[in-house]
């Protein structure tokens, strides 16, 4: 199986040609390419495949191998690899994924592209849409019992399912033992994604992330942009927010007219590679 490594801001995956290479079985391959101690080492694997609605479907797997609806970082990584490998030559793209169809720019250098504006589309702010377990319509600043802790958060989906709240000090969170608990929160019918969030202006929001099937990671794309959203909401910061993650940051706007959201940053190749899918040390 012939693999590309890439991340974005630190979130990283391994990305196969699906028009190319066929595996049979994502969900286990998921798991052995992401061990970072017997295998290539990744928050997951994504597929890259034709499409009937769309120039490309993006068909993503956890490190956990349970199959995720969307990845902001992944996407940014889909864009760039489609063009720098030559699967397209045009700079705007539709991709289909489980939680939609997303909408590309493509800022290309030296024939390379170096940076990606996704459209990602609608904000669901319905709590049994995204969903979460509650009396109210839309989940906001509401309280939630975790571990004997009561915490506020805002629910947002952004074609997958995320929970934000702020605390004074992300820094020395205990987050591989926060994370899970709000991961498997009976609130959380799908599980859930957590953000823990600071906010440090009105412009500027700094985060941590557990996500849903692969725990804390250097950034989360879908993550940012609830982040964002949440934040508005909240009226804690304007429309467009500069988010801080661990491996760098995001451009996040929330255009309340059309109510959609983008998110603009960068996508790198780390390297190219062959892995034997039937090797027994993988």
């Amino acid at each position: 199986m012939k693999f590309t490594k890439m991340q974005g801001l630190g979130n990283d995956y391994v990305y196969v040609n699906g028009f190319t290479e066929r595996i049979e079985n994502p969900s286990e391959v998921a798991v052995k390419v992401s061990d970072r101690h017997f295998g290539i080492g990744s928050d997951g694997l994504i597929l890259i495949n034709p499409s009937k609605v769309a120039d490309f479907e993006m068909e993503m797997y956890n490190a956990d191998g349970s199959r995720g609806e969307m990845c902001g970082n992944g996407m940014r990584c889909v864009g760039k690899y489609v063009y720098d490998y030559g699967l397209t030559d045009k700079t705007e793209i539709a991709v289909e994924t489980l939680g939609g169809i997303k909408y590309l720019e493509l800022s290309v250098e030296n024939g390379k592209v170096v940076q990606v504006k996704v459209d990602m589309g609608k904000p669901e702010l319905k709590s049994a849409l995204i969903p979460i377990v509650s009396d109210e319509e839309m989940v906001i600043n509401e309280p939630i019992i975790v571990d004997g802790k009561e915490y506020k958060m805002t629910g947002v989906s952004m074609g997958n399912p995320h929970t934000v709240v702020y605390m004074d000090d992300i820094e020395h969170l205990d987050i591989e033992k926060t994370g899970p608990k709000f991961e498997y929160h009976e609130r959380f019918p799908k599980r859930i994604n957590t953000e823990f969030a600071t906010v440090l202006d009105r412009q500027t929001v700094s985060m941590r992330v557990w996500e849903r099937g692969s725990g804390e990671t250097l950034a989360c794309g879908t993550g940012a942009c609830a982040v964002a959203v949440s934040s508005i909401l909240n009226g804690l910061t304007e429309d467009e927010v500069t988010v801080r993650l661990l491996g760098g940051d995001l451009l996040i706007k929330w255009d309340r007219e059309k109510d959609t959201v983008y998110m603009t940053g960068p996508a790198e190749v780390v390297f190219d590679g062959e892995w034997n899918q039937s090797s027994k040390e993988n």
